[in-house]
């Protein structure tokens, strides 16, 4: 992986800026840092005016694990052309799916789990979080999340942070989801900007689409082919693209006064 922000790298970010491209981002860790309880976390006040100045010169959306209005109260006021939920479930035609899906899981699961402590439930409709951050052993229950549902078919079972995370299998994800928004939108190349293990679906994009994957945070393993050190970063990342934009308009100002004079 390639630091972005590193100054040999500079010039790629600036390739992709000049046609129309999509910038997507994931919220938890990325645009807003990760705080112990998921209800409390907030985009920083600098973050947020830099999005939205971001998203006035640029096609922006976001492209969240949370439930789509719960990340739609987050980021009012700020200019963007769509907010997806549920990892990209939310809005589509798999919904009602997927919402029966995660009740079932939770009529299986809550029996299973019922004595290991520090586990909480995230029912957020379409899919299902099992968080054990609270947990005091957390190995432990990682293992007994895990153990209690590896014979759910129809569920893909995906580790993040302190969490387990469920997903339909053959509902829309986030890499989906980035697709449509790019022709939805008419969008020829995408940057998008993720930090955890369910933004890997849209990092294996980069392979084959103009695309600009980048990590929030360093990790080898990852499809991510640049990285931010961290979720401080990612204001110096906006910062720089709306520089970009700037450098973008006056270049476009001058080709057409030197038409004009030809």
């Amino acid at each position: 992986m390639k630091s972005l922000l590193a100054p040999q790298n500079r010039p790629v970010l600036r390739r992709m800026t000049r046609g129309r491209v999509l910038l997507a981002f994931d919220f938890d860790g990325t645009l807003a840092p990760i705080v112990a309880e998921p209800a409390r976390a907030h985009l920083r006040p600098r973050t947020r005016s830099l999005l939205a100045d971001v998203a006035r010169k640029y096609p922006c959306v976001v492209i969240s694990g949370r439930n789509r209005a719960d990340v739609v109260r987050r980021v009012a006021g700020i200019p963007l052309r769509q907010v997806l939920g549920n990892h990209g479930i939310e809005p589509s035609p798999a919904l009602p799916a997927a919402r029966r899906a995660v009740r079932r899981w939770l009529a299986c699961l809550e029996p299973r789990l019922e004595g290991v402590a520090g586990i909480v439930f995230d029912n957020k409709g379409a899919t299902l979080a099992i968080h054990y951050r609270k947990s005091r052993n957390r190995p432990a229950a990682l293992k007994a999340i895990l153990a209690a549902t590896a014979d759910l078919s129809e569920a893909r079972v995906l580790k993040g942070l302190l969490v387990v995370d469920l997903l339909p299998k053959g509902a829309p994800n986030k890499a989906s989801a980035l697709q449509f928004e790019m022709r939805r939108l008419h969008c020829r190349s995408a940057l998008y900007l993720g930090d955890d293990q369910t933004d890997e679906d849209v990092f294996a994009l980069s392979q084959r689409l103009p695309l600009l994957a980048v990590r929030v945070g360093r990790r080898p393993r990852s499809l991510a082919p640049y990285y931010l050190a961290g979720q401080a970063d990612v204001d110096a990342l906006l910062m720089k693209l709306v520089e970009l934009s700037a450098l973008r308009a006056a270049s476009l100002d001058r080709v057409t006064s030197t038409r004009v004079h030809s």
